[in-house]
């Protein structure tokens, strides 16, 4: 590799030698009940998704408004039972996760655990725990999961009773991301989907990092979204974090599912990586700001999928200076892999966003 060769080279002279053309499709539907009515059995190969936190007080209202009895519990200090009665809220969905599901593919769940003071008793109320017990019901394989740590330097973190025991908390400054398979390993038999499995593989160094079982350095994102009705609610995962379970656990060309969408980051990340998708929510308020950051979309695609290339290229650089020449060349961008599963890897770069119609997009890839 020669030195001079900048990021721009590479993934310029990809796009000027592709020859053909790819599409995916990507569906909004605001639907209140969140029943995929219209999505049918073993027919989505990836779900990625956070749903609102049981027991975190911003959700209450919610909740409260899908099971009068909840506002119920929580007025008489019945935590266990708004406690369970949240989760059974978000148990219909899991169960059309499960049926939506095709055997094989996997269903990654962002959740965090609540802390909560009722009726002046404080205790943690477990939610990750909850939901892998109903989803081990419903016959989900449990694979290992991610913490994804979210330290804070606020000095007001710590909680009770400061240097006195035993009346101090700690701190909670993770939560989960939950990996579930529906049955045994997918497999990809034919040519095709092995081609496009090897089309869909990612950096050896990007695998060293994701497959970790503690990410830390993803922020949260707080998105401006500047609409009273929504202000609120405005915590989202970041882009990062969705567009990497999306190119771990997908294929390009797969549909992925997000029952709980929010401002659209799963619907973006599944647009940068070349992923088909389908998200549901419940706020028609919503749509405005998805439709604010679509507008952003070639910019974050590509420039997320650009910073790929060349932290790569860094690697590489680095690599080589310490242990000598790699061995393999990546065939489409002809620069130094570590291994032979990353020769035919292609990253989708967004070529056009069009609106099809009210809350249906397609993505034509260069």
């Amino acid at each position: 590799m020669e030195e001079s060769h900048s990021i721009d080279y590479y993934v310029n002279n990809s796009l000027e030698n592709n020859s053909g053309s790819v599409k995916t499709s990507h569906k909004i539907i605001i639907d209140d009940s969140r029943i995929m009515n219209d999505i049918d059995n073993d027919s989505i190969q990836f779900v990625v998704t956070s749903p609102p936190y049981p027991m975190i007080e911003m959700w209450d209202e919610m909740f409260s408004e899908q099971n009068k009895d909840i506002e119920k519990a929580l007025a008489d200090y019945d935590d266990d039972s708004a406690f369970e009665l949240m989760h059974q809220e978000l148990d219909k969905v899991w169960k059309e996760v499960y049926r939506v599901l095709e055997p094989g593919c996997i269903a990654c769940i962002n959740i965090g655990d609540a802390t909560r003071k009722i009726d002046n008793s404080f205790k943690l109320y477990s939610n990750h725990a909850r939901i892998l017990s109903f989803c081990t019901e419903l016959g989900f394989h449990v694979l290992p999961d991610i913490l994804w740590r979210k330290q804070s330097n606020k000095p007001n973190k710590f909680m009770g009773s400061g240097m006195l025991p035993v009346g101090a908390y700690v701190t909670l400054e993770h939560e989960y991301i939950l990996i579930l398979r529906k049955g045994a390993k997918r497999e990809f038999n034919t040519e095709l989907e092995k081609s496009n499995r090897h089309r869909s593989a990612f950096f050896w160094e990007e695998r060293n990092k994701w497959f970790s079982d503690i990410w830390e350095g993803l922020m949260g994102d707080r998105q401006k979204l500047n609409h009273k009705n929504i202000r609120e609610r405005s915590a989202a995962y970041p882009f990062e974090l969705a567009y990497r379970l999306i190119t771990m656990f997908s294929v390009q060309g797969d549909v992925v599912l997000d029952p709980y969408l929010g401002t659209s980051t799963t619907t973006l990340g599944a647009m940068a990586s070349g992923r088909n998708s389908i998200g549901y929510e419940i706020d028609s308020n919503f749509m405005e700001i998805i439709n604010l950051r679509m507008d952003n979309l070639l910019e974050l695609a590509n420039g997320y999928n650009n910073t790929r290339i060349k932290q790569h290229l860094d690697f590489v650089k680095k690599r080589e200076k310490e242990n000598g020449k790699l061995s393999y060349f990546n065939e489409r961008y002809k620069f130094p892999v570590m291994t032979r599963q990353e020769t035919r890897m292609v990253i989708p770069m967004v070529k056009t966003f069009s609106k099809i119609k009210d809350n249906i997009f397609e993505i034509e890839y260069a």
